[in-house]
């Protein structure tokens, strides 16, 4: 698996090395320190955030500091979506090419799709418009084709992902949900069915049932690796929304581990609050 995400990674050209974004601002949420158990080693470090879904909370419980990440392929999530808000402002659906392009993008994160939606959204600024919508505050998008490279922060793909998820989320009092009940239900079931060798991440924390999206990235300026998973689990009769990001990992291995490891911390923490 790490040879062929090296080999694609290459191809997209997400492996050029580009400033680091500064951090956001606060989110509004406080945050908790993971436990020693979870903290990362080296230059590696990790946030995790999750919102109960079957909770009275509206506020994601933070771990870590929530500040920017490269996104790498959960961006493909974000792409989706700004796609689906295109068509259904034009009066279409999307059509049948750019549906199995969504399809190797979300299932098999296959980045030849990612270029064209990518490129069909228009980049950067078609990102931007959507998230605007969308209710993300500290998302950036990456610089030309390079996607891999937005900018993201935990507390914004809670936002993504109660877009997709929360029948209740709305942009506004009274207002909508951004994205109608089709696309919702479609980006749903995709990320219900990653290929097998994806399915790692934010499911370790789950009990009957996931839906998630990966990513994964080696900087070439450091060597060093990001590793994120973002979506919907179900443990403890419970539904939560959980992202997890990281970077400075020593490997895709170890940034797994880091991963799997602050998913079960924060969402067993969440649950018991």
């Amino acid at each position: 698996m790490l040879a062929t995400a090296l080999a694609a990674l290459l191809a997209a050209g997400a492996l050029d090395p580009v400033p680091a974004a500064a951090a956001s601002g606060p989110s509004g949420s406080a945050s908790t320190d993971f436990p020693a158990s979870v903290r990362a080693g080296g230059k590696a470090r990790v946030t995790a955030a999750v919102l109960d879904l079957d909770g009275t909370g509206r506020e994601p419980a933070l771990y870590g500091a929530d500040t920017a990440y490269d996104t790498a392929s959960i961006i493909k999530v974000d792409i989706l979506a700004t796609r689906l808000l295109q068509a259904h402002d034009s009066g279409h659906g999307l059509p049948a090419q750019e549906r199995a392009q969504a399809e190797k993008m979300i299932q098999h994160s296959d980045n030849t799709a990612a270029n064209a939606l990518w490129r069909r959204i228009g980049l950067a600024p078609g990102l931007q418009a959507a998230n605007k919508r969308l209710g993300l505050t500290s998302t950036t998008g990456g610089p030309d084709v390079r996607w891999g490279l937005t900018r993201t922060t935990a507390s914004d793909q809670i936002r993504l992902l109660r877009a997709v998820f929360d029948t209740g989320a709305a942009t506004g009092a009274g207002a909508k949900p951004a994205l109608d009940d089709t696309s919702r239900a479609y980006i749903r079931t995709l990320m219900s069915g990653v290929a097998d060798d994806q399915s790692w991440g934010v499911s370790a924390a789950a009990g009957s049932g996931w839906a998630l999206k990966n990513g994964w990235l080696q900087r070439n300026t450091t060597g060093l690796w990001d590793i994120n998973s973002v979506g919907r689990i179900t443990t403890g009769g419970h539904h939560y929304l959980v992202a997890v990001l990281s970077d400075g990992n020593k490997s895709m291995k170890d940034g797994v581990a880091l991963v799997e490891r602050a998913a079960r911390s924060a969402v067993s923490s969440t649950a018991v609050r």
